[in-house]
């Protein structure tokens, strides 16, 4: 397998996936009547003859055997009414598929001057997240908020993971539908880099098989990129709250960002957030719960990230 392979592979399943998602009635062409189509969606030579190149050509660039030209890549994300955000992903993969994979690298440990500034934060939930979704550091609001993540093995700190597998966490989410997809749509973003990582094809292998709507999200290939946004949670402490999120990119490690939760003031949301964290304050850590220190240099949280 070359460097390129991967890359021009995943770009082809993902054009063929958007290509199945539109009609012709969608881009201008004639239906021909009552005639009953072969396929869902365009067909390739339908693709083909709205960008103007041959059939054998795109037909090559679905295979993954040949890699588009950035005019027909451009093209070719107009006729597919590609989103911001779709035609950010095949553009990407394109560019990949010109240089060589990065070599793996191990996720830098947080640092604890981070970890102190989530201790400090005693009134807003805040987490640190790494490749893949990964729970690298949180502060104990963010635990009480969502899971008492101390209590959890390393490999299973993985924000994806817990969304599809643990009980709770269904039941947290008013929407957990919307919460479930947009994860997948992350971590499909996500894989850019190195679709073949062993990591994330074991993340996805797993859930894949532990849960069927999982394995027909992945396969749709839809991706997002979310920087902010509004969940409402049904918390067991203090019932239903709608927090904003905001994510915050950190330049000593590009995988690593701060995702903090707030409340509007004189929201009820907000007065309820406040409770939690008094109670969050009142409770004592849990017994065998690292803490501070130890979480930020936890040996263990440094993984294969490519």
């Amino acid at each position: 397998m070359t460097d390129r392979e991967p890359h021009l592979r995943e770009l082809g399943h993902f054009l063929r996936a958007r290509r199945s998602e539109l009609t012709p009635e969608d881009v201008g062409l004639p239906t021909h009547g009552s005639h009953t189509r072969r396929v869902n969606g365009l067909r390739r030579e339908e693709v083909a003859d709205l960008v103007a190149i041959s059939h054998d050509y795109y037909t090559r660039i679905e295979q993954g055997r040949l890699a588009p030209s950035a005019p027909v890549l451009d093209s070719l994300s107009h006729a597919l009414r590609l989103t911001p955000d779709q035609r950010d992903y095949a553009e990407r993969l394109a560019q990949q598929a010109d240089r060589r994979i990065p070599p793996r690298r191990r996720a830098k440990p947080i640092r604890p001057q981070i970890q102190r500034l989530l201790d400090q934060l005693t009134e807003t939930p805040a987490l640190v997240f790494g490749r893949y979704l990964d729970i690298l550091a949180w502060n104990q609001l963010a635990a009480s908020l969502l899971a008492d993540f101390s209590t959890m093995a390393t490999r299973d700190r993985n924000y994806i993971r817990m969304v599809f597998s643990d009980p709770t966490m269904r039941n947290l989410y008013a929407d957990w539908d919307g919460v479930a997809r947009t994860c997948v749509a992350i971590l499909r973003m996500d894989a850019i880099e190195n679709p073949n990582d062993p990591r994330l094809t074991s993340l996805v292998g797993e859930l894949s098989i532990a849960d069927e709507q999982f394995r027909h999200w992945w396969a749709a290939r839809h991706v997002a990129r979310q920087e902010f946004g509004s969940k409402t949670l049904h918390h067991p402490d203090v019932g239903d709250l709608t927090l904003d999120w905001d994510t915050f990119r950190y330049t000593g490690d590009p995988d690593q960002q701060l995702v903090l939760w707030s409340a509007e003031s004189g929201t009820s949301s907000h007065d309820k957030l406040r409770i939690l964290a008094s109670l969050s304050a009142s409770s004592p850590r849990p017994t065998g719960s690292p803490g501070p220190a130890t979480r930020a240099g936890d040996t263990n949280h440094e993984q294969d990230h490519r």
